[in-house]
């Protein structure tokens, strides 16, 4: 997926869907939304984004 690079926070908002779109691939459909919120800030964390849950 490409994104325009003219946007502000281009880096970050690629890197927002790669970690989606990891999570969702390695878990698939069927899980509570607690389950990927879990996933996803342990995803973006191993990339190197400060996250906190539900600030």
């Amino acid at each position: 997926m490409m994104i325009d690079d003219n946007y502000k926070y281009t880096d970050v908002t690629q890197k927002i869907i790669k970690a989606f779109y990891q999570v969702y691939n390695t878990l698939g459909y069927g899980f509570l939304e607690k389950v990927y919120e879990n996933a996803i800030v342990i995803e973006l964390k191993s990339m190197g984004i400060n996250v906190e849950k539900q600030k």
